[in-house]
């Protein structure tokens, strides 16, 4: 199994149009072979002393795909694409990580 989480920070007040194309996004998502879990989070408020906060223009994406070549086939999905060029001049940085089952 393969984990992706994907931080994704916004533009300066665009988080919330950037989710809109992730939740039209997802049942196509979810759709394609060796997607697990698929979906986007917010920071919870309010919550414990400890928590650390991504910021009111941040969301993660989290993500489990059945192997790596599944997300590959993922990163090349015509939807994905599509996404991308909707997104592309709302976000400020994009940061992604993948990662193995320890």
């Amino acid at each position: 199994m393969i984990h992706v989480i994907a931080v994704i920070t916004a533009k300066p007040g665009k988080r919330e149009e950037i989710l809109q194309h992730f939740r039209a996004n997802v049942p196509a998502v979810r759709a394609e072979k060796g997607c697990i879990e698929y979906g986007a989070a917010v920071d919870a408020d309010p919550a414990l002393p400890v928590q650390t906060k991504y910021g009111p223009d941040s969301f993660v994406a989290i993500e489990k795909w059945e192997s790596m070549d599944a997300l590959k086939a993922h990163g090349a999905a015509p939807h994905m694409a599509a996404y991308a060029a909707k997104t592309r001049d709302l976000i400020a940085t994009r940061v992604i990580y993948i990662l193995s089952p320890a």
